[in-house]
């Protein structure tokens, strides 16, 4: 089953090398680098060493591409057949570990879309979800770190 990510605005370089790492882990086929979300190389085409000791060279060998719009992206993912599923507190959200990728019958695989640290997804990327999914919380606090969460729900789907 096909795997792909759709980081949208992640400001941390930490963060998305983490996710790169687990997403290798993973066995995910391609990262898509939304917005200012940043990638592994600088802008004169050399890996970024704060990058790279996060990541242990993830970046090597899950395919990635930095892409202006998440809508546009994720347009096209869906018109490959994905569906996509945006990881989101919200009022649609259900439980992350309600859907398991190997018991449905998805044509090309499934898009795992993650939001800024701080500012989450926008209801404009919300709309373009084919589910929103969640991770309970039970203590005081109302989230996870979005590189722990994406490691959660990965990992949780293919199961």
């Amino acid at each position: 089953m096909e795997i792909v990510v759709v980081l949208h605005n992640i400001r941390s370089v930490y963060n998305v090398g983490s996710i790169f790492r687990t997403a290798d882990a993973a066995g995910v086929k391609k990262i898509y680098l939304c917005g200012i979300t940043p990638e592994p190389k600088d802008r004169l085409g050399k890996w970024r060493k704060d990058f790279t000791k996060v990541s242990l060279g993830a970046e090597k060998y899950v395919a990635w591409e930095k892409a202006g719009s998440t809508s546009r992206v994720l347009e096209k993912l869906k018109k490959e057949g994905h569906k996509i599923f945006a990881v989101e507190q919200s009022r649609q959200s259900v439980p992350y570990y309600k859907y398991s990728i190997y018991r449905r019958p998805f044509i090309n695989g499934v898009v795992l879309v993650l939001g800024n640290e701080v500012k989450g997804l926008p209801p404009s990327i919300l709309k373009k979800a084919d589910k929103i999914l969640e991770i309970p919380m039970k203590g005081k606090k109302e989230s996870l770190n979005v590189s722990v969460a994406f490691g959660i729900v990965v990992y949780g789907l293919q199961y």
